[in-house]
């Protein structure tokens, strides 16, 4: 058993850069590159993407060591897919972004517990819809999104094995005296 703790990600510099070093060796380890400009502002943006906009957020999770095990970001959908132009809006539609869990705290629910905690975020800052792609090349994705409740709405049946999903947010019973997102947990 481990005990993990999940906090929001802060402005704080020392923290954006952990995270980024995290992010960078979880994308290397799992799909073989490095930084490309178009796909990973975010990650180096932190800050603009995650922190500053109201409706956004990014939790991070943490061993008893302080090491990062985990992240998940969530924020307003701003893609520009043409096929989603009239089912998706910034208004109504979040999307998940970069949840990676070290591979060796794989399977033992960190991961459904970060996503739960993202979605119930976003049920809080006023969501309707979770929007995500995936590949279907990476190990366990597509069905452990499918578990979360997610459907498959367009397969790309393109070279990355893209598959784009989505999924309606449940109604949720949050506390409304809850300030604090921070999250303790045994794995």
């Amino acid at each position: 058993m481990m005990d993990v703790e999940i906090k929001q990600l802060s402005d704080d510099l020392q923290q954006i850069q952990d995270v980024q070093k995290f992010l960078f060796k979880m994308i290397k380890l799992e799909f073989g590159y490095d930084y490309v400009p178009e796909w990973h502002q975010d990650v180096v943006n932190l800050k603009d993407f995650y922190i500053a906009p109201e409706k956004n957020n990014f939790f991070v999770a943490y061993a008893e060591t302080g090491e990062i095990i985990a992240t998940i970001g969530i924020r307003a959908y701003d893609k520009d897919f043409p096929e989603f132009e009239e089912l998706y809006s910034k208004d109504t539609t979040s999307s998940i972004w970069r949840l990676f869990v070290d591979r060796r705290c794989r399977r033992c629910g960190l991961a459904s517990k970060m996503f739960s905690i993202a979605e119930n975020f976003a049920n809080k800052v006023g969501y309707d819809d979770i929007y995500l792609h995936t590949h279907k090349n990476l190990d366990g994705a597509l069905k452990f999104w499918t578990k979360m409740g997610f459907v498959v709405i367009l397969d790309a049946e393109d070279d990355l094995e893209t598959v784009h999903m989505d999924k309606e947010i449940r109604e949720l019973e949050i506390s409304s005296g809850v300030t604090d997102l921070s999250y303790a947990v045994k794995l």
